[in-house]
Formats: structure tokens, sequence, C-alpha cells
């Protein structure tokens, strides 16, 4: 179900090489995941993703619940036959999906009552339910229904979300009866340490194969989630994959690596390209800008993506202020694979004993 190995430890840092084997594939940890949310990573094809060697995404499971329904996805053989990707995925719970619709929803002990965001229909999801949806989805890591607080909430907030998160983790740890599917428990708290001290320890004890670090990158400060996240490293088990989610800027997941986060998603690379921003060694650029109207360099000239061996910034400014959709498709392909790359070259450098020096050659070149 679930195999994870650390091949080599920095010497001065948390940041930890490692293998993590899945019912569909081998990744190399630390790893950025693509997000599809709805099955698809936006404006990319399987194909392109198996090109950057792309070895997991994430889908999510609040979107698959209203629109095809799992009971549609379950009878095409599951996600993978559905979406034809034959390497791996995760499937968040859809906590954090349902508990941004502050007006749309209402929180109890027992699960959430909540109106869809596409047709105003009532649903109620409760942990079982959450993991049938899930076992139905058939990804290879599921993750718990948990609660996360917003930023800013008080203490009573944030601890009423952990001792929800807590229950609820407990039973879909009951339920969950899929084998060929690892179940991700998630440590919440917001930016409270003693309520994240908690939360973890009540997780640990449960025995999940992996933990999954959420409520963070919400609102607060940079400074606090990397407080929260040097904390949790303390906490949990060094033999068990950590993820962290929702997070995935270039500097976060340098600072995550650092903190011993073996795991990233976030929906940014493919959110900048729709808004034709780019991630580049020095920073983003906004291609749509008139700076680049006659630019016939690559995006990045330290990048070896397709797209930057093939198409300049004038190109692709022409085809945004032409409103044509491969713009979004090559910035999006650009994005992820800038990411990947990164991520790449920071498991060199933890093979190469030289996190440290890698670290600070990045963020001294890369302009936040």
């Amino acid at each position: 179900m679930l195999q994870f190995k650390i091949l080599k430890q920095d010497a001065n840092s948390s940041a930890r090489l490692g293998q993590l084997t899945l019912t569909h594939g081998t990744i190399d940890t630390p790893v950025f995941m693509p997000v599809g949310t709805q099955a698809t990573v936006k404006t990319l094809t399987p194909e392109d993703l198996y090109e950057m060697d792309i070895k997991i995404i994430l889908s999510n499971t609040y979107h698959l619940y209203l629109r095809p329904g799992e009971n549609l996805i379950d009878k095409a053989g599951g996600l993978h036959s559905f979406m034809n990707w034959q390497n791996n995925i995760l499937t968040d719970s859809g906590g954090f999906q349902i508990f941004s619709l502050s007006k749309l929803r209402k929180i109890t002990d027992e699960g959430v009552y909540f109106n869809s965001h596409i047709d105003g229909s009532k649903h109620f999801l409760t942990p079982e339910k959450v993991m049938e949806v899930e076992q139905k989805l058939g990804a290879d890591i599921a993750m718990c229904f948990d609660e996360c607080a917003p930023y800013p909430c008080t203490y009573e907030e944030a601890e009423t979300a952990v001792k929800r998160t807590t229950q609820w983790a407990r039973r879909c740890k009951e339920v969950h009866c899929r084998h060929d599917q690892a179940l991700f428990g998630i440590i919440q708290g917001n930016v409270f340490p003693d309520l994240r001290q908690r939360s973890a320890k009540d997780l640990v004890e449960m025995d999940f194969p992996g933990y999954a670090i959420g409520g963070l990158s919400v609102g607060e400060s940079k400074e606090e989630m990397y407080h929260m996240l040097d904390l949790t490293h303390t906490l949990l088990p060094l033999d068990k994959p950590r993820y962290l989610m929702g997070v995935g800027t270039p500097e976060d997941l340098l600072e995550g690596v650092r903190r011993g986060v073996d795991m990233f998603d976030c929906v940014l690379p493919t959110r900048l390209a729709r808004h034709g921003t780019a991630y580049t060694r020095r920073g983003k650029i906004t291609v749509r800008n008139a700076a680049f109207a006659e630019d016939f360099s690559p995006i990045d000239t330290d990048c070896n993506c397709y797209v930057c061996n093939h198409y300049s910034r004038a190109y692709i400014r022409h085809l945004l202020k032409a409103g044509e959709i491969l713009a979004l498709r090559l910035l999006s392909y650009h994005n992820v694979y800038f990411l990947a790359k990164l991520m790449e070259n920071i498991r060199k450098a933890i093979q190469e004993e030289d996190f440290s020096g890698y670290y600070n050659r990045f963020m001294e070149y890369y302009q936040i």
C-alpha cells in the first residue's frame, strides 16, 4: 500500500531525500504535486505531465463528488481510468473547500451541511461518507476529513476545529478499508503551538501511514507558517512522509524542505498562468505586460522546458492579448515544469550534500 524510506538526511537542516512507493509507482521526495482539482491539471494533458516526469498529482473530493459524482467515476474504473492517468493520485477530502463556503455551510460534530456552489443543492458530508467517496475514486492516497479553521480566528475556534479533526480522523480510520489506498491524517491548530502539538499527538497515536500539515498558507504571515513547521517537525515520526497542504511558491518549497517536508501541492502554477504570469529563475514576470511586446527571448533563459525551447515572450504575450487558449497552456506547462525542476534540483543538492549551498544560491538570485 505504502512504503517510505529515507535515503539521505541533510547535515545542516531537516531536509531529507526519500522514496515513496505507492500502488502506481515510486516517487522521489521531496516532491511537488500539480493540482488536478476536477480530474485534470488545467490546460495540460497526461502526456504533458509524463513528459515532465510528474509521478503524482492531486484531485479534489469535494468537486468530484458534486460533478460528475463518485459513482460515475467508479463505473469508469476509478479516477486513474477515468482521466487516463497511470501514475499516482492523491485526493484531498474537500474539507478546505467546504469550510471556505462560509455562507453556504453549517458545521456540526456529526458532519457538514452545505449548499453546492454549482446549483445550490443541499448536501451532508460526514467522515464516513467522505471515505466512501474517496474509496470509490480510488486514489493512491486519501486524506481524512478535517476542519480547517480560518485565519485569523480565536483560540476557542481553533481548538474546536482540532477536536473535530481528531474525532473525524478516528471515524475515517475506522471505516477506511481499501488496502491499495493509504489514508493520511491532517494536523490542524492554526497558529497556536499547543493546539498543533495536541493535534499531532492525537493523530500520531492513531498510527497513520503519513501525515499532512493543514491550515497553513491561509492568510498568516510567512514567519508564523515557518514557526508552525519548525514545531511540527519535532512532533512527527521521522520514518513517515510529511505533506504540507496548499503551499507551493518556490521560496516556500525551499523553506518547507529545510523543515523536513516531503510533499507539497498548490494551484499557483496554473492559476498564475491564467493571469499571464510565469516563474523564472529571477522571480515572477507578467508576460502580458507591454515591456515584452518585442521580447523574442524565452520566458526563462535558464529553463530547458518545451515552451522555453520553442516560443518567445513576445509570441505568448500576443496570444494573451488575443485571448488565445494556447497562451494559458504554454504558461501552465512552463510553470509546472519550473516547480518540478526546482524539486529535482533540491533532491540533487541533498544527494550531493549541498542543500544549504543550493538554498543560498537560489534565494540570492530569486526575487520574491
